[in-house]
């Protein structure tokens, strides 16, 4: 009897950056808790990675998201770009709270952690330093004429991680040097290190720059 063959679908890491968020302070029991809150996903749109994802898809990914992780303050994010799709405890610095439809858009908002990428977070973010948040999940795409169509298979993994603005790329590398107490062996940024980062950055060309930006930033948070 001849066993019927196996159909195997490639599946990809799928991130997408927003940059808009906003900080937000709130007290609980005399504990003053930082949240950033905005568009975590969006839907319907042609984004500038070119890819469109159908409300169907995020609509019913967000739900499962909710039952699964937020419900059960299980949502977490890291600060930096991951290279897989699972969360690494040791790099947390968030837990979303909420994650709701707003139109085609959809709205987050999470709490910073006291922990140590958490507590990095909040430095930069305290510094002036503009960040943003990337969504992570797993999928297959259909490549269109117009644009890439997430297709119906795609899975959210983390509705936001922290990461820099490639647009402010000043005050990625201002926010590292002001915050020496927390970013090298021992709590010390040694300036050299610093000045690398910004050669690299300014000897960019204009179209390398984001590129430059996010690899900068993702060897910092190694050397952490």
């Amino acid at each position: 009897m001849n066993q019927p063959r196996q159909r195997y679908q490639t599946m990809k890491l799928i991130t997408e950056q927003i940059e808009d968020v906003k900080i937000l302070t709130e007290e609980k029991n005399g504990k003053k808790l930082l949240y950033i809150e905005g568009v975590f996903l969006q839907s319907e749109l042609k984004n500038r990675n070119g890819r469109m994802y159908p409300f169907s898809v995020l609509d019913r990914e967000v739900n499962r998201y909710n039952e699964e992780y937020v419900k059960s303050k299980r949502a977490l994010g890291e600060l930096g770009h991951p290279d897989g799709p699972t969360i690494n405890l040791d790099r947390v610095s968030h837990r979303i709270t909420s994650l709701r439809a707003e139109g085609n858009n959809f709205i987050g908002k999470a709490q910073i952690l006291d922990t140590p990428m958490g507590n990095i977070a909040k430095s930069l973010l305290g510094e002036g330093v503009q960040l943003g948040v990337s969504s992570r999940g797993m999928g297959s795409i259909d490549k269109r004429e117009d644009c890439n169509v997430v297709r119906d298979d795609f899975m959210l993994t983390t509705a936001a991680d922290i990461v820099a603005d490639p647009s402010a790329p000043d005050a990625f590398v201002n926010g590292i040097m002001e915050g020496k107490e927390w970013v090298w062996c021992n709590g010390i940024l040694k300036e050299t290190e610093v000045a690398k980062y910004q050669r690299y950055i300014n000897n960019g060309s204009r179209h390398e720059l984001e590129e430059r930006v996010l690899q900068s930033f993702e060897h910092f948070l190694g050397k952490l």
